[in-house]
Order: C-alpha cells, then sequence, then structure tokens
C-alpha cells in the first residue's frame, strides 16, 4: 500500500489540482452520489405522485438529463462515469456487504441479457409505443422494478454481478469506455514491491487494479473510486482516444454485439423512421409501406407500425451486413469467422457514442436545455419564468456539427486498419477483408449520405414535425402531425416529444 505518491504522470488526473479533486476526493464524490440518488429518488416519487403529462420532471430528469445527455457525453470522455455515481452501484456496494455473497448462477453470467432488455425493451418498445416509457408513470414504475431487481441480485450474489450480467446499460457502458479518452492503472514501480494488494482488496467487483495496464483492458471497472482512496499508487491517467482499441487485448463478444444492435436501434432506425421519414418521399421507403401493407391485416390500433418497421428492417439489415462482410473478410485473411469478427467488430464503437453527438448537440441547444431547466423548475415549484431554448432548428450554425457522423467513420475505419495488423496476411489481402470487413461502417455512411441527398433533392415534407415520431397511423407517414415540444411558449410540459 501506497500512502502517498509524491511523484505522478503528467498525464495524471489524480496529480492535477482541480481535476483531481473531482475525481478522487471521497467527501466530494460521496456528495455527488448522495445527490444523484436524492435526485433519482425524488424523480421516481415524482413519477407516483404527479403521474400526468404535465410532470416534466421526471420525464427530463431520466430521459434527458441522465439519458442521454451526461452518458453519452461522459462515455466519450472520461469514460464510464455514470456507472461510478449510479444509484444502483453506490447502494449495491453496501447491500452486497451484508448480503448472502453467493456465487451467480452460470445461467445468468451472459452479459447479453443485459443488451436484449436494453434492445427489445426499450428501443422495440420505444419504436412501437414511443412515449410509452416516457410518461411519468411508467418511468417510475421501470426504475422502482429495475431498482427490485438489482437491490435482489445485490443481496444474492457477490462482486456486484448484477451490474457486470443483468444491468441493461452495464455491458453498453463498458464496451462504450473504450472511446474514451481515460483508463484506470497503477505506478508499475509501486505494485512490484507490494503484498498487500489493498486496492484488489477495496474493490466492490473484485477487480485487480494492478492488473489493468498489463492486460489493456479495465475489465467491469466502473470508475467507482474505492481503489485510489485505498492506495495512493493508483492512477487515472488521459490516453490517447480509443488507445486500447488500436492494442490487442482479449474480446469480449458482448461488447461487438451491443456495436452492432445499439447502432441499428438507434443511429439506423432514427436514420430511417426520424430522419427520412421527415422527407417529401416518406410514403416510399420500405419500411412505410410494409406498414401500410400490414395494417390491412392488422390493427396496429394506437402503435406506430412505420416505427416498428424501420426498427426492424434496421436491425436485419445491420446483422446481415456485419455476417456477410465478416464472412467474406475472414476467407479473403485465412482466419476463423469468431476471430475475424470479434476482432474487427470493435472498429464499430465510434459510429453511435461519436456519431450520436451531432443529434445530441443539436437536440441540447433546440429544445433539451430549456426542457431539463423547466422540469427542474417544475419538479421543485421554482419561481422562475420558463427557461428558452438556446437555438432554433433553422440557425445554421448548428449545421457546424453535421460533420461530427463523418469524423465517426473515419474514426471506425481507423481502428478498423489498426485491428487488421492483428492477422498474418499479404497486404493486398488485408485491403480487401478491410472493404468487407467495414461494411456497417461503410453502411453507416451511405445512410448519412442518403439522407442529405434525399432532403437536398426531394426536400421536407409541408406538414412534417420530426418526421412520426409519434405518428399511430401508417397510411400517410409524409403527412403525419406530431406536436413539438416549444420551451419558448412556457408550456414544455403540454406536448409530446
Amino acid at each position: 500500500m501506497v500512502e502517498f505518491k509524491e511523484n505522478r504522470d503528467r498525464n495524471d488526473i489524480y496529480g492535477m489540482p482541480v481535476l483531481g479533486f473531482l475525481f478522487k476526493n471521497q467527501a466530494f464524490l460521496m456528495v455527488l452520489k448522495l445527490a444523484v440518488l436524492a435526485l433519482f429518488i425524488y424523480g421516481v416519487y415524482m413519477g407516483f405522485a404527479d403521474p400526468g403529462k404535465e410532470n416534466i420532471f421526471t420525464r427530463h430528469l431520466f430521459w434527458g438529463l441522465f439519458w442521454s445527455l451526461f452518458i453519452v457525453v461522459t462515455l466519450t470522455t472520461f469514460g464510464r462515469i455514470f456507472c461510478g455515481i449510479c444509484p444502483h452501484g453506490f447502494l449495491g456496494k453496501y447491500i452486497t456487504k451484508f448480503g448472502l455473497k453467493k456465487d451467480m448462477p452460470n445461467f445468468l453470467k451472459n452479459r447479453f441479457i443485459g443488451i436484449f432488455i436494453l434492445f427489445f425493451g426499450w428501443w422495440g418498445v420505444y419504436y412501437l409505443a414511443p412515449g410509452f416509457w416516457k410518461v411519468p408513470l411508467a418511468t417510475a414504475w421501470l426504475f422502482t422494478g429495475i431498482t427490485l431487481v438489482a437491490f435482489v441480485m445485490y443481496y444474492l450474489y457477490k462482486d456486484m454481478s448484477y451490474c457486470k450480467y443483468i444491468c441493461p446499460i452495464g455491458t453498453l457502458t463498458k464496451a462504450y469506455a473504450k472511446v474514451s479518452f481515460t483508463e484506470l492503472g497503477t505506478y508499475k514501480e509501486d505494485c512490484s514491491s507490494c503484498k498487500t494488494l489493498d486496492c484488489a482488496v477495496a474493490c466492490p467487483y473484485n477487480l485487480n487494479p494492478f492488473s489493468f495496464d498489463n492486460k489493456n483492458s479495465m475489465d467491469d471497472c466502473t470508475l467507482c473510486m474505492d481503489c485510489s482512496s485505498a492506495c495512493d499508487a493508483v492512477a487515472f491517467r488521459f490516453i490517447k482516444p480509443s488507445r486500447t482499441l488500436f492494442e490487442k487485448f482479449k474480446f469480449n463478444k458482448a461488447e461487438v454485439w451491443s456495436f452492432i444492435l445499439i447502432t441499428a436501434a438507434i443511429s439506423l432506425t432514427m436514420s430511417f423512421h426520424h430522419g427520412l421519414n421527415r422527407s417529401a418521399i416518406a410514403d416510399e421507403f420500405i419500411w412505410s409501406k410494409t406498414a401500410v401493407f400490414s395494417q390491412q391485416y392488422i390493427d396496429f390500433g394506437t402503435w406506430d407500425a412505420i416505427g416498428l418497421f424501420a426498427f426492424i428492417y434496421a436491425t436485419i439489415l445491420s446483422i446481415s451486413v456485419v455476417y456477410i462482410g465478416m464472412f467474406v473478410a475472414s476467407k479473403v485473411l485465412k482466419a476463423s469467422f469468431e476471430k475475424t469478427f470479434y476482432t474487427l467488430g470493435y472498429a464499430f464503437a465510434p459510429l453511435f457514442i461519436i456519431g450520436g453527438l451531432a443529434h445530441l448537440i443539436h437536440s441540447f441547444f433546440t429544445h433539451n436545455y430549456a426542457e431539463i431547466a423547466n422540469g427542474f423548475i417544475y419538479g421543485f415549484g421554482l419561481e422562475a419564468g420558463p427557461v428558452e431554448n438556446l437555438a432554433s432548428r433553422r440557425d445554421a450554425w448548428l449545421h457546424i456539427f453535421d460533420v461530427i457522423p463523418y469524423i465517426a467513420v473515419l474514426w471506425g475505419y481507423l481502428i478498423l486498419a489498426k485491428r487488421m495488423k492483428s492477422f498474418k496476411a499479404t497486404k493486398m489481402k488485408k485491403i480487401i477483408a478491410f472493404v468487407f470487413a467495414s461494411s456497417l461502417i461503410t453502411l453507416y455512411l451511405s445512410t448519412n449520405l442518403y439522407s442529405a441527398y434525399v432532403f437536398k433533392t426531394y426536400g421536407a415534407a409541408k406538414s412534417s414535425h420530426h418526421g412520426s415520431h409519434g405518428n399511430h397511423g401508417a397510411t400517410t407517414p409524409a403527412k403525419s402531425k406530431t406536436p413539438a415540444m416549444k420551451c419558448q411558449s412556457g408550456k414544455c410540459g403540454a406536448s409530446m416529444k
């Protein structure tokens, strides 16, 4: 154990005056965790106590501030910060300490459980019934249910197994954190003579921080920073963005699938449903035509048939191009399909987490900032006038951020090129394999370029407001009308986004 580390590396955040305090001071971290916990509890309480649509606090706390603003922004920068202050993990450490400490059964030790819960339980429902989970009462029940399941598992099983396997965003944040520009590790010169292993003893996840550097992996580390309070030889360093993805490490199948499925569910489905369906030719796309055809035999009622089929087509298309591309690449490289698929699949990481920043930034300026601020005004009964949006969708300067998806594409191609070094093949074969293995990146790029072409050629639907986001009928998708959030009027809670 090292009580005080005097000479820290220049890139060690713990050695920096302000950042070191924010990320290591246990008193500050405790206050932060308690504040997030209080907001979480109050948000759920408000969902039950004030279940109508006028309660904009619960909705914008969970679906505006926590997700996606805080989680996405921190994942692309410092890593799994949200997991470090998550109310479930925060309380879970104490529940586990006094729990039964059993080994989680093998059938539950499956990281795909959390991914599928998120993919089908959230995104599948979201596109079929866009406003369902965002109703305050539904939000309150959702997080109450998740909390109860989490607490039971914390009590039964050791090593925070719920966070590793069952948590809907656990594997997701673990995977996308690899894109960030920080890593947790230790000073080897201090660890080489250590006999107490205090950093490992302090870790509630039963991890070994002293081994992170050698493995080029932080395992299931959630950046709770307990290890740094136990030993000062722990370091939290700035690194080159995505550096770990440029080097060898033991791949995780669930992580690669999270990249594929989230790209399909968010990036591509939104391009189809919330993007192209705002165009003047929205009814010409296959998901719209399929919805119209299906309504002849199925009564979708208030469900959004177009959203459902956009989700289905985006998922099928994404999985198909990845499988075909990786199959051909494996044959060209003369490597096993599994190695090719999971080694090169990490190149898909930037597509959603970096590419999605464009939409996130646009949304923050055009409505999210005002929605969150007005939500807190409502939730705490503050005597303040309605906060207005920072910008309008028509503001030309917002187009500066339209370049971000193309940065994500270049980033993905670069990671793929670096990871191609894991294979022994001629340069020409690697080039050919690169073309096929990058199929999902190319699909993402093509979708963005095609969307730009459609709007430039055909224009936007005159009566479309954010596509058929709330459209429940599939017969005339281009003419669907949904109420838009207008915070300028001071009635942020009166309409659905």
